[in-house]
């Protein structure tokens, strides 16, 4: 059982424990950084598990704690380390009235670099140096460390025994001497999920070709890791399911980060798996050649800055109405084109402008590219995109610079069906209005739609600019129920794919589909253009957009 309140322990005092930045989703899907809650001057972390009895018992006083502290500007957080799955911390957060946010650390990597072994440990954390303060029980000794810290004299971390349950999770030397072999199971996950940008003349910022180069970047792969910034294009794994989201298991999370944390040890091998990859042509047409090609104009790209968005109209010379069933693109510079939407639009439509109507469905969303995506799209059968007579193609380039100067002319090739097909794939875009306050760091918004007719969505794509910092897609049916299609956790501007749904979502008549959603607009958002503004609708990137697309196609009757 826990040392209590006023119980005897031994207690004594260690150097400053660095902490390293984490992230994680906790139970109901929000998303946590470290380093991202340096408007906090203090958090405290309790180490949850849904069995350990122990751990119930002292809820209660770190509830009186959390009163007293709160209102000081410390924030207090679950963490459960015990493997237990999403809906039984549901469970046992409303069982046990455990009215926290409860961070999952599925892999155990979160625990194991804040060195928790036990439930029912508690960690008070300096977000801004992201430094450990106080170990140990739920104890009036936090409370003397929470006083310390936010009077400016807490130095060393304060350090007590604490009894509970064992999390089973391995130490450091143990994890050395059972490293994972690079070749058998380190350079098969970087092959799976990483080698395709990172590669000589691919997006990535270095190329991962070899044992030296993964060893010498190693500790910037933890971090990316560990944060959840690589892979790209994450969404809450527990909401949904979709062919282009980038999932890594827990499994090759923990053998990633425990062979790094082991060295990074080289094994032996007759030939690196890294080194002679080959990889799809990108530069030829998948389909044969298109019926039609579109070349855009040549954008000249700086070798350093960061770039805006180019938005490109180009005029289409059908005098027909046309069906397109399939989509390429080759990349004119794959290693500074970042990604690519591309829009049919009618003659007159400000493409910008459209981005502030949540009503309009004129424009029809074709497809897009981004860094890894060398397939040829084809849509589903029997569904296409219509291109009305006179219409043209918009398209929406980010590029990212590599130190050298280049050019990008981008093709694009679509393929058409000889005859109409049954259903046209339709974008609408959901928008909600806003005012931004300066500083705030979790400024809400919300956007609404009915369908008045019955539809099947297939893809789903979040569109905020730099204080963007979480989306979420949910469909209200006409009985009432509530289900979530798609959230987005953590929004990055760098990353606005189409998610496209694994299984495509049926929606009856009166639908009311709903966007929800928050930006950060304080100093600690570090993309953040200027935190002193207040933000309303913009084009501009250093403005704000806050659009849900919905791509769809009209159901059978």
């Amino acid at each position: 059982m826990f040392v209590l309140a006023g119980a005897m322990s031994s207690m004594g005092y260690a150097a400053p424990e660095r902490a390293g930045d984490f992230a994680l989703l906790d139970q109901n899907g929000d998303f946590h950084q470290f380093s991202k809650y340096r408007h906090r001057d203090a958090i405290v972390v309790f180490s949850q598990a849904n069995s350990c009895a122990a751990t119930e018992s002292v809820v209660a006083q770190l509830r009186d704690m959390r009163a007293e502290w709160e209102g000081k500007n410390v924030e207090f957080l679950m963490i459960n380390s015990a493997k237990d799955d999403v809906a039984s911390i549901r469970e046992a957060a409303k069982t046990q009235s455990l009215d926290f946010p409860i961070m999952m650390d599925t892999t155990q990597l979160v625990a194991s670099t804040l060195k928790i072994s036990k439930a029912g440990e508690v960690l008070v954390l300096d977000p801004e140096r992201l430094t450990v303060l106080y170990r140990g029980p739920v104890h009036e000794h936090m409370g003397t460390t929470l006083t310390n810290e936010l009077a400016g004299t807490q130095q060393d971390t304060m350090v007590m025994d604490v009894e509970g349950c064992d999390l089973g999770i391995a130490n450091g030397p143990v994890l050395a001497a059972n490293a994972p072999n690079y070749a058998t199971e380190v350079a098969p996950i970087i092959v799976e999920n990483c080698a395709e940008c990172h590669r000589e003349g691919g997006i990535g910022p270095f190329a991962m070709n070899n044992h030296l180069m993964l060893q010498g970047w190693s500790p910037m792969i933890r971090e990316v890791l560990l944060t959840k910034r690589m892979p790209p294009m994450q969404v809450d794994p527990n909401i949904g399911h979709f062919e282009n989201a980038a999932y890594m298991s827990d499994a090759d999370l923990q053998t990633l980060v425990t062979w790094i944390d082991a060295g990074a040890p080289k094994g032996s091998f007759s030939e690196d798996p890294l080194s002679n990859l080959e990889y799809a042509d990108v530069k030829s047409w998948q389909l044969g050649e298109p019926d039609f090609i579109v070349k855009s104009p040549v954008q000249e790209i700086p070798a350093t800055g960061v770039l805006d968005y180019i938005n490109v109209d180009v005029d289409l010379p059908f005098t027909e109405d046309k069906w397109v069933r399939a989509v390429q693109f080759i990349p004119g510079d794959e290693t500074v084109l970042h990604h690519l939407l591309t829009y049919v639009t009618a003659p007159e439509e400000n493409f910008d402008g459209g981005e502030a109507d949540q009503q309009s469905s004129a424009r029809r969303f074709l497809e897009g590219y981004a860094p890894g995506k060398v397939e040829a799209m084809v849509f589903p059968e029997d569904t296409g995109v219509y291109i009305p007579a006179g219409h043209k193609l918009s398209m929406q380039f980010h590029f990212t610079t590599n130190g050298r100067a280049t050019s990008d002319e981008t093709t694009l090739g679509m393929y058409f069906y000889d005859e109409k097909p049954t259903h046209e794939n339709l974008t609408r875009s959901v928008s909600g209005q806003f005012v931004i306050p300066p500083h705030a760091v979790d400024h809400e918004a919300h956007g609404t739609y009915t369908f008045r007719e019955a539809v099947v969505v297939n893809g789903l794509r979040a569109h905020m600019h730099f204080r963007g910092k979480d989306m979420k897609f949910s469909a209200e049916y006409p009985d009432g129920t509530v289900e979530d299609l798609l959230s987005v956790p953590n929004y990055s501007y760098a990353w606005q794919p189409t998610y496209q749904l694994s299984e495509h979502k049926y929606l009856p008549a009166g639908t009311k589909v709903h966007v929800t959603g928050a930006f950060d607009n304080s100093a600690y958002n570090t993309a953040n253009p200027d935190p002193d503004k207040e933000v309303r609708f913009g084009l501009q990137s250093w403005e704000e957009m806050f659009i849900g697309y919905w791509t769809y196609y009209a159901a059978e009757e």
